[in-house]
């Protein structure tokens, strides 16, 4: 069992109500009254650790080996789920999902990666770090969705594409980037949902849509806090002031103006209780499918377009661009362009 180092209070008074239970059954003991006071405070203690996370703590829930991954979504929420493999150019890869399934019979093409609940199932999926192959094979199965006219939902939880000498010598950068290139033209509905690490460029090669959903306990960022930490301060044991400055949780990006939506986790995060994150995540994309397939397509896509494109703004100082009124909010982001 994976216990984070703050749920430790948590799971204490957990062991001490479970050593009662034993002690009153096998004394024969009637210790009820003691029993419900512990668990009333187990109750008050675990909303108020899990209602005040910091960002590192989410971090650290969003990794965490007991969540639910692409494919335990798939079994949960979906039915009649046909996997389809390989990019045509070099293999399959298994760090990225892809195929065809049905949510409340409505018939969609779903993408999604895919880490491991063990060790060997990691190196298997690569810990969930896909090749340029991977973002091929993704696109392949989107373009197949447009011809088909079925909507897109996209899982994303990766901490970042595969860096490797292989993958840049197969065109790791160009896969990404023609992939959002082409997800920005496609003519059909896109959700996208990070479900777990929204990891750098990794995430976006799968993460252009109409409507981007976070799942409560998530996180989406530019690099991890870890890596973030290593560059600022050149020591990686920082990463919980990174994760607090990166801004990467869900109730922050949505501030931003990043995401649409956060979709609620059971308490203490989906790995609590996958079956309700599962339930709660499927609500989401129905709601939000429905929201999006009423738009007709040159609309959607304008739209998907703008809705990208109004994210941050850009500061010109030789054109007196310099954004400062918008500086005082919380909705923008800043990016100085350098000469």
């Amino acid at each position: 069992m994976s216990i984070l180092e703050f749920e430790k209070p948590i799971v204490e008074l957990e062991g001490k109500i479970k050593e009662l239970k034993e002690f009153s059954k096998s004394e024969n003991i009637n210790l009820n009254g003691e029993i419900q006071e512990l668990t009333k405070r187990l109750e008050s203690l675990k909303k108020e650790i899990y209602g005040n996370l910091t960002p590192w703590q989410k971090v650290q829930i969003a990794r965490h080996p007991h969540r639910p991954f692409t494919l335990d979504y798939i079994e949960m929420i979906m039915e009649d789920f046909i996997e389809l493999h390989g990019d045509r150019f070099y293999g399959d890869d298994r760090a990225l999902i892809a195929g065809l399934a049905c949510i409340e019979e409505r018939r969609i093409v779903i993408i999604g990666h895919q880490k491991g609940h063990n060790t060997q199932e990691n190196i298997n999926r690569n810990f969930g770090c896909a090749h340029p192959e991977g973002y091929r094979k993704a696109l392949r199965v989107m373009k197949l969705a447009e011809k088909f006219k079925l909507p897109i939902v996209s899982l994303i939880d990766t901490p970042g594409a595969y860096p490797g000498i292989g993958a840049e010598e197969r065109g790791q950068a160009l896969a990404i980037a023609t992939n959002i290139r082409e997800m920005f033209s496609l003519r059909v509905p896109i959700i996208v949902c990070i479900i777990g690490e929204g990891g750098s460029g990794g995430a976006l090669g799968i993460g252009v849509g109409d409507r981007v959903l976070m799942l409560e306990n998530a996180y989406y960022s530019v690099i991890s806090p870890e890596g973030c930490a290593a560059i600022l301060w050149k020591d990686s044991s920082q990463a919980p002031l990174a994760a607090q400055a990166l801004k990467l949780t869900a109730q922050d990006l949505l501030k931003l103006g990043i995401i649409d939506e956060i979709v609620p986790e059971p308490l203490g995060g989906a790995h609590k209780a996958p079956q309700q994150a599962a339930l709660n995540l499927k609500e989401a994309i129905l709601k939000n499918l429905e929201l999006v397939s009423a738009v007709d397509l040159d609309t959607l896509l304008n739209r998907r377009y703008q809705k990208f494109k109004n994210i941050g703004f850009f500061k010109d100082k030789e054109k007196g661009y310099d954004g400062e009124s918008l500086l005082k909010t919380d909705n923008f982001r800043t990016f100085e362009r350098r000469s």
